[in-house]
């Protein structure tokens, strides 16, 4: 079973099948997660405005070096020396010097001549060009929405299922992000996916924002030099986590293992590489949605994240690039319990929370224990899932300090977190049962 081999969280994948599909595949996560006796989160992944070119008479066409094309705005088929946009923002939007590549880089145009419906362009690496193949435009933010009309209908579809967090395709700025929660409001959490250089310039407006963050490798490789996707991958994470935003890297992580039973040394080594800059959590996409090894797949890079986990330097480096916390009580207390426990050896810390926040916060710093969260939700402990190095547990809420040492202590042992002699450190609110009021730490000795 995946969870047990180490799933924490899957994704609905709304570019690809029916609703029907997601339907039964999330009753079959629900399914497991209750026979695994575990809390999994499930967010969707919305298609976005995925620009293509149209259709072409003859299926496709030949592009060739330094050859001029023209560029029109229009739902007609296309012919040789004739590319047709079913978008016409798109070449309202674009200007001499822009750059285009089509079909995921493999080959690119240079605009050198704008009309008013037409562009002309210069063919700087050609090929065939086939129906429908995308297109990316890594030199202009283009004015349209983060939401389709599709998405919209998928988002609403996603939302009534009960996904714990929705992720949005091909952000631009912070509005797309403010104009999803309009419409998702506190259902669901809101994953941006980092995968337009656009995006860059608003990181952290974009991160603030949103509930986590994905560094989308797959179209931003597109849009961006090779050389400068590491660098981007970097800043992204070290945003996220200043922010206290959990993110996760993505696309390409273990690909070989789509047909292979192991991953390439690189492939390993660029797991381990995002879990040492502080990714929260690293995603497989084909390797286990149509891989010949998904089990093998996650069960191995479940093996290199616990390698990386357990080696000093790892430690070392997230100290070193700590960043410094915010002026408040609940961050205080935060950083204090990962002090304590890192200091006097506890086991775990516990931290009670309503709406995952207390955690979350925790988590930021990174303890080397690890973080057990206790909320009164469902929803909440799977959106935790997420979160690096929390596992969540579904309890009553506490009324009083009695009880919240009592359930801690069952919790932690029932979790097999600490045992006797172990000591773990607490962190709550009082008064007790109010959302946002974390301001206690109990430091507790198990008998």
């Amino acid at each position: 079973m995946l969870i047990e081999a180490g799933v924490d969280c899957f994704r609905l994948n709304f570019s690809h099948g029916g609703r029907e599909d997601h339907a039964r595949r999330l009753a079959a996560i629900r399914a497991a997660e209750q026979q695994a006796g575990a809390t999994v989160g499930v967010f969707a992944d919305l298609q976005g405005p995925k620009i293509r070119v149209g259709m072409f008479a003859d299926g496709q066409i030949q592009l060739k070096y330094n050859d001029v094309v023209t560029l029109e705005a229009s739902d007609e088929p296309g012919e040789p020396g004739l590319i047709r946009l079913p978008h016409p923002e798109l070449v309202h939007a674009l200007e001499e010097g822009d750059i285009l590549k089509l079909d995921d880089g493999k080959m690119q145009l240079t605009v050198i001549e704008h009309g008013r419906t037409q562009l002309k362009a210069r063919v700087d690496f050609g090929g065939a060009l086939k129906n429908q193949k995308g297109v990316n435009v890594p030199t202009r933010r283009i004015p349209i929405s983060a939401l389709t009309d599709k998405d919209r209908e998928d988002l609403s579809y996603a939302l009534d299922l009960g996904v714990d967090y929705i992720a949005l395709s091909f952000v631009q700025q912070a509005d797309d992000v403010r104009e999803a929660r309009a419409l998702i409001g506190d259902r669901a959490g809101i994953i941006s996916k980092i995968e337009k250089p656009s995006a860059l310039t608003q990181l952290e407006e974009i991160v603030e924002a949103s509930d986590a963050v994905m560094v989308a490798r797959g179209d931003l490789g597109v849009e961006l030099p090779p050389e400068q996707v590491p660098i981007a991958q970097r800043r992204i994470i070290a945003t996220a986590r200043a922010a206290g935003r959990p993110v996760i890297v993505a696309t390409h992580m273990l690909e070989s293992m789509v047909d292979a039973p192991t991953p390439t040394r690189a492939e390993a080594s660029d797991v381990a590489g995002a879990v040492y800059q502080g990714a929260d959590a690293v995603m497989l996409s084909a390797e286990s949605a149509v891989g010949r090894h998904p089990q093998s797949a996650v069960a191995i890079m479940d093996r290199i994240i616990r390698a990386v986990e357990n080696d000093n330097e790892y430690w070392a480096s997230l100290s070193r690039e700590m960043t410094p916390p915010q002026d408040t009580t609940a961050d205080a207390i935060a950083l204090s319990a990962r002090h304590i426990a890192d200091v006097i050896g506890c086991a775990t810390v516990v931290a009670y929370t309503s709406t995952g926040s207390s955690a979350i916060r925790v988590a930021r710093e990174r303890p080397r224990c690890g973080v057990v969260g206790l909320t009164p939700f469902v929803e909440t402990a799977r959106k935790l899932a997420l979160v690096w190095g929390v596992r969540a547990q579904v309890t009553e809420d506490v009324h009083n300090v009695e009880e919240m040492v009592e359930k801690a202590d069952a919790a932690v042992r029932a979790m097999g977190a600490a045992d006797v002699g172990d000591r773990i450190a607490v962190i709550a609110g009082v008064p007790f049962g109010r959302a946002g009021k974390t301001n206690m730490i109990r430091v507790l000795r198990l008998e």
